[in-house]
């Protein structure tokens, strides 16, 4: 595995910088590269086309990406991306992620308890308004702090105007910036979802190969006024799927990419924050495995969260492989070496930008002394603290009644009046909340918290009041009443005076951390985050006047086109054909012993001899993508679905970092093995039927 990722990335670093080489890019829906699309594919897409392909995708905000399959609303993403729900629609006496499940009609489909998708409905550049109040000598702080100020004016401006969800996207790290409206949807029900046993078929063992046979997909439904919403745009089904070599498009919401930056900035990425993510994650990992080993309804509580552990953990130590290789950090250095070169050679430039190099160094040189305060008291929603879904809300509460007493465009990003509505929708989420598993998360994020700053940091000192780690985190989960909707509702409406005069033990628990998580955000935000804003726009600034607007921005997690083909490859001297088949599953299960990871449900098993064995299952394909993008659709040149992204291949780890085609692959259930599925192993007829549009 380590071989494979180090070649590819020698060969091929990031070239945002420059015109995109192979099939690289997740292009802006208003910027597409029309131009190397049709000169290599003969395909040019019309306004028309872009505009319905991006008003039938959605963003899922729990994270990942999704798109509208029919007249009547029904959304098609991935089970990972829904299992969150799945989770939360479950007891212990009905487990849907073993069980799966299909709502034989709609009034079986089953409300979620906070999900909201969002629809991207139109883009606006508001750059010059952003920049506008930034006066020229400004501080790189006070400019930030500008440039925050009329972000918020601006989304409260056109949120009050349109009705629409309004939000202003950084790209190109400070070049430009974009107002994204969206339609909200929160009325939202499950439809299907296969077991899991067969949605992640090899586990963590197969997780980011190929060959794969996954049925990773999970259907859900959004209603308006208590109807199934009628969808003015959804992307149709292509019952014939696709073959090798066709032209594909994949679209979603490709979470983060760091390809733009520097290599300085690329070393921090490697000696700090990656490393020192992936030192919380094995950590947290093997905590999750023990918790779950006690009983099977612990198992069940935290099986989604050791999911996600083991997915990142996986997908962390790809990037991390990649940015240990000297070479590609030596590429990236000469790749802005040759950007800085000519901006110094023009007087002009080298006033306006030359220092951009130097300011991004300096911002990593104080992000790494910060590194280990702000990971665990803020960063990420809350730091490592925050792995307590309670502990969560109880800050969110604290922080909140502080905020909502300030002007708008002086609040935090997340609680201005914008953000609220899906706040609210987090906050009161009626979830179950399960008081072992608080404990067991709560007290590993203050013993990690213990361990990296050390038991005698005065607010480690403070935190504990001389208790151990565990017994905290039991006082707290089991005295606090934040498990009832009604209190915190209670607590947000009253304010800063009712967080003042609460005797919870979250809360209070919350109030002490608050004063130390506010001061190492401003100074982040103050010594890193503003000047790297200040710093990335010059870079993009100068990269625009050499190589001409015809760039991709760093994902953002955004609505995102990217292209390719579908295609095979090569690997340590045999070549992986770039479909995989229904026979190929039942190779696969045999191979592995039927066991543990790749056991099959019993309806498989029992189904196998109807289902067409030589029916494509999984496939893989060129398009650049990242996380984010699961449960991205993957579309033809007529907008029809063809497949349904749900990963990427162990060479596309890279991509967070940079892109290569000579191995690296998107990974997508087949669209015909969907409805397969559906016909012979769920007897869901009426689903595919809706999905065929019959």
């Amino acid at each position: 595995m380590t071989r494979s990722l180090v070649r590819v990335l020698v060969i091929s670093v990031a070239a945002t910088a420059l015109h995109a080489a192979a099939d690289e890019g997740m292009w802006l829906p208003n910027r597409l590269p029309t131009k190397q699309l049709k000169e290599k594919y003969g395909f040019e897409p019309s306004a028309e086309w872009v505009e319905h392909v991006q008003r039938s995708c959605v963003r899922f905000g729990s994270g990942g990406s999704g798109s509208i399959v029919s007249a009547d609303g029904l959304v098609m993403t991935n089970h990972h991306v829904g299992s969150d729900d799945l989770e939360k629609l479950s007891t212990p006496q009905r487990d849907l992620l073993k069980t799966g499940f299909l709502a034989k009609t709609r009034a079986e489909e089953l409300k979620c308890a906070d999900l909201e998708l969002n629809c991207l409905w139109s883009i606006e550049d508001v750059t010059e308004r952003v920049n506008a109040g930034v006066k020229s000598g400004t501080s790189a702080a006070d400019a930030w702090q500008e440039r925050l100020k009329a972000i918020a004016q601006i989304e409260k401006e056109s949120q009050d105007k349109t009705g629409l969800k309004s939000q202003v996207v950084t790209l190109y790290l400070g070049g430009r910036y974009h107002l994204y409206r969206y339609r909200r949807y929160t009325d939202v029900r499950l439809v299907f979802a296969p077991e899991q046993q067969i949605a992640f078929f090899g586990g963590d063992t197969d997780n980011f190969e190929y060959p794969r046979f996954n049925l990773d997909c999970c259907f859900f439904r959004i209603y308006e006024n208590d109807k199934p919403l009628k969808s003015e745009h959804y992307l149709k089904w292509n019952p014939a799927g696709a073959k090798e070599g066709d032209l594909v498009f994949i679209v979603g919401h490709p979470a983060r990419t760091q390809r733009a930056v520097t290599a300085e900035h690329a070393g921090f990425l490697r000696d700090g924050f990656y490393t020192g993510r992936l030192e919380a994650l094995w950590r947290r990992e093997v905590q999750l495995m023990s918790y779950g080993a006690r009983s099977s309804e612990w198992e069940r509580q935290s099986h989604g969260d050791l999911f996600g552990v083991q997915n990142s953990r996986k997908a962390i130590t790809g990037i991390v492989t990649a940015l240990q290789d000297p070479r590609f950090i030596q590429r990236k250095a000469d790749e802005h070496r040759k950007l800085r070169d000519a901006v110094d050679a023009k007087p002009e430039w080298a006033s306006k930008w030359g220092s951009a190099w130097d300011e991004v160094a300096a911002a990593e040189a104080t992000y790494g002394r910060l590194y280990d305060r702000f990971s665990l008291f803020e960063a990420r929603g809350g730091g490592v603290l925050s792995y307590s879904d309670m502990m969560r809300g109880a800050r969110t509460l604290v922080r909140l009644a502080e905020e909502k007493s300030k002007p708008n465009d002086e609040r935090l990003e997340g609680f201005r009046e914008t953000d609220l509505e899906s706040l609210y929708l987090q906050l009161y989420s009626p979830a179950p909340i399960y008081e072992d598993f608080e404990i067991d998360r709560l007290a590993s994020g203050i013993s990690l918290a213990v361990e990296r700053l050390g038991g005698n940091d005065p607010t480690v000192v403070k935190l504990l009041a001389g208790r151990a780690p565990r017994e905290l985190a039991e006082q707290a989960v089991r005295g606090t009443k934040l498990k009832e909707v009604a209190e915190r509702r209670r607590l947000a409406e009253g304010g800063t005076a009712a967080i003042a005069a609460s005797t919870d033990p979250m809360i209070a628990l919350a109030r002490l951390i608050e004063p130390e998580a506010r001061a190492v955000r401003e100074k982040y935000m103050d010594e890193v985050e503003g000047p790297e804003r200040q710093a990335y726009g010059k870079i993009a600034a100068a990269r625009f006047a050499i190589y001409g607007e015809d760039q991709y921005p760093d994902a953002t997690f955004t609505l995102r086109f990217s292209y390719g083909a579908i295609r095979g490859y090569s690997e340590n001297g045999r070549n992986v054909p770039a479909f995989t088949d229904m026979a190929g599953l039942y190779a696969r299960w045999s191979e592995r012993g039927k066991t543990g990871a790749f056991e099959l449900p019993q309806r498989w098993i029992d189904g196998r001899s109807k289902l067409r064995t030589d029916q494509p299952f999984n496939f893989v394909c060129t398009a650049d993508i990242i996380g984010g993008n699961s449960g991205s659709p993957t579309v033809d040149r007529e907008g029809r679905i063809v497949g349904l992204v749900f990963d990427g291949n162990i060479q596309s780890l890279a991509w967070d970092v940079g892109f290569t085609e000579e191995q690296g692959r998107s990974v997508c259930v087949d669209a015909r093995a969907m409805i397969e599925s559906f016909r012979t192993i769920y007897d869901a007829g009426p689903l595919a039927d809706e999905l065929l549009g019959r």
